[in-house]
């Protein structure tokens, strides 16, 4: 079975979405797939900077209108293992609401907008044609489909589809990493983001909806390896290297059904914004994870890539145009972003860094700074 659409996007995460709801928002016939059901629960930090809100107004979709209500948080704290602390208060304040709720409501308003979806598929093959047109294969159930389309957009996160060329290693850190995350009960964080090292990597704590918070770890994959199997047994094992972790999630009741985890993770050492088609959100680049802005940089790559390929689509500019155009503004927008967070892992995770409360006291701009330095700017969007 053949089927002619405008435009594919391949991942229907935060990225992914909210690129189809702005194509289809623009009169393109647009399909979002993704080899996973919707809603369901996902391995991310569930922080939302003041840049993510800016960005979810623009493409209609107002958290305060929804009976799930997210969470305020207005300063970052950071505990290290040997027990120093560093407070910092945000630059605005920051939402939190778990990927759940927010994967639900993208997803209606990508229906609401005229985008198809079509969840538990799996991408088996996509061709460039001649006239640089694309074949995608697909597996549904029994069933192997076939669509036709101007534009592919890939917005499936690390885990590339097995078809897809692996350009991972001269993209990516050659560290690799595992994710997790579990919602719990009995925690009260107030309005704060905490942050705490510990080995082999570092775990967050965010207040998301409903008195819940999420606790979310990214962890080397040998240190994951000695410490169980299960996630809540991999997160308890990760706080007995932070007494105040451990302190934290003494009480804690984990909420079934949240724990989720994601391997191989692998940080991006440059953006890639193309392969044969463009790249959004994680596939675009992989950006460390204390640095908390994923959702702002999924977002924020699907406006660049949706604006272009919607002159693409209407025949504005050539196919050619559109590679150089979206290459370069990712670029431009991405680079200096990812090398800062980068340089600031660096640092987190050097010998010294025991050090680094007392010069947070010595110098009590130090913190901001930091904070501010691995955020994305306000676009000053309008509808």
């Amino acid at each position: 079975m053949d089927k002619q659409v405008d435009v594919i996007v391949i991942g229907a995460g935060v990225a992914g979405s909210s690129t189809a709801v702005q194509l289809a928002e623009r009169g393109h016939d647009t399909l979002l797939l993704d080899r996973q059901p919707f809603p369901r629960h996902k391995t991310c930090g569930e922080f939302m900077s003041p840049e993510t809100q800016e960005m979810l107004e623009f493409l209609g979709v107002d958290l305060l209108q929804h009976q799930v209500k997210p969470s305020t948080m207005n300063k970052a704290r950071i505990f290290m293992p040997y027990g120093g602390e560093i407070e910092a208060p945000l630059p605005g304040s920051a939402w939190g609401i778990s990927r759940y709720e927010l994967d639900r409501l993208l997803h209606q308003k990508a229906l609401s907008v005229g985008a198809e979806i079509i969840t538990q598929t799996t991408v088996t093959g996509i061709v460039q044609l001649d006239n640089n047109r694309y074949k995608v294969e697909t597996r549904q159930g029994n069933d192997t489909i076939c669509y036709y389309a101007k534009a592919v957009i890939g917005a499936y996160g690390t885990r590339k589809p097995k078809c897809v060329v692996n350009t991972d290693e001269a993209h990516r850190d050659e560290i690799i990493y595992v994710g997790l995350k579990s919602h719990y009960t009995g925690i009260n964080v107030e309005s704060q983001v905490e942050l705490y090292f510990c080995e082999g990597g570092y775990t967050g704590i965010s207040p998301i909806q409903n008195g819940m918070v999420n606790v979310a770890a990214l962890l080397t994959l040998d240190v994951v390896q000695s410490n169980g199997k299960s996630v809540q047994d991999i997160l308890q094992a990760a706080s007995r290297t932070n007494p105040k972790l451990a302190a934290r999630l003494e009480q804690a009741v984990p909420v079934q059904g949240t724990q989720v985890s994601i391997a191989p993770v692998r940080l991006s050492d440059i953006p890639e914004p193309w392969s044969t088609f463009p790249h959004v959100g994680d596939a675009l680049l992989m950006i460390p994870p204390l640095c908390g802005d994923g959702m702002s940089v999924a977002l924020r790559s699907s406006i660049l890539c949706s604006n272009l390929t919607d002159r693409y689509l209407r025949d504005e500019m050539t196919y050619t145009e559109w590679q150089s155009q979206y290459t370069k503004e990712a670029n431009f927008e991405f680079t200096k972003l990812l090398r800062r967070a980068r340089n600031i892992q660096k640092l987190a995770f050097a010998k010294t860094n025991r050090l680094y409360p007392g010069m947070a006291r010595m110098f009590p701009g130090l913190a901001s700074y930091v904070v501010k330095a691995t955020r994305l700017s306000e676009a000053g969007l309008s509808r």
